[in-house]
């Protein structure tokens, strides 16, 4: 009997082993002037979205966008040129892969904008005001590889435009409104 629970215990604690070797882990958030952030991102195929390492990366994304404070990641922000960001709205998580915004309004919104790529001397997020679309249309792929379009407004599409910038190879240092190039 003895012998059982020790089997049980044993098992119960190499299944926490697994467990912790799955959680998602917080990434390391790249800097402007670095490079990576100013190249265009290739797109993801859906072959790649069922292998673990990347599920595992989507994840890992998650935890460092909330722990950061972000309302959004975008793949190049954590060194990787490839079509993805991850977004927060309303305390739901939004994963999209290879992001296409198909309309935009014609109006446009200049609010203070900022990122985590962009920081001051200090090492504080650097804020401008930055005009963008007030609302946006966008396609993508979901996590599962379901196509998806999405109708967003207000911070939403502000930050749908900004991490697809990030795919391109824009920052929003780039549109700061009243700079003149």
């Amino acid at each position: 009997m003895m012998e059982k629970n020790g089997n049980i215990f044993s098992k119960s604690l190499d299944q926490k082993i697994i467990k912790n070797k799955n959680m998602a882990k917080l990434l390391e958030i790249v800097k402007h002037p670095n490079e990576i952030l100013r190249k265009v991102s290739r797109e993801i195929s859906l072959e790649e979205i069922k292998k673990p390492e990347f599920i595992e990366l989507m994840k890992d994304m998650e935890k460092t966008m909330i722990e950061k404070d972000g309302a959004g990641l975008a793949a190049p922000q954590i060194g990787k040129n490839i079509r993805l960001i991850v977004l927060n709205h309303e305390g739901k998580n939004i994963i999209m892969i290879n992001p296409q915004i198909t309309k935009k309004s014609w109006a446009k919104k200049i609010e203070l904008e900022g990122c985590l790529s962009v920081v001051d001397d200090q090492g504080e997020i650097y804020y401008e005001k930055v005009a963008r679309h007030k609302k946006v249309s966008c396609m993508y792929f979901d996590k599962e590889g379901n196509k998806k379009k999405i109708e967003a407004e207000n911070l939403l599409s502000r930050a749908i435009q900004h991490e697809i910038d990030h795919l391109d190879g824009i920052l929003f240092i780039d549109k700061i409104e009243g700079k003149s190039n």
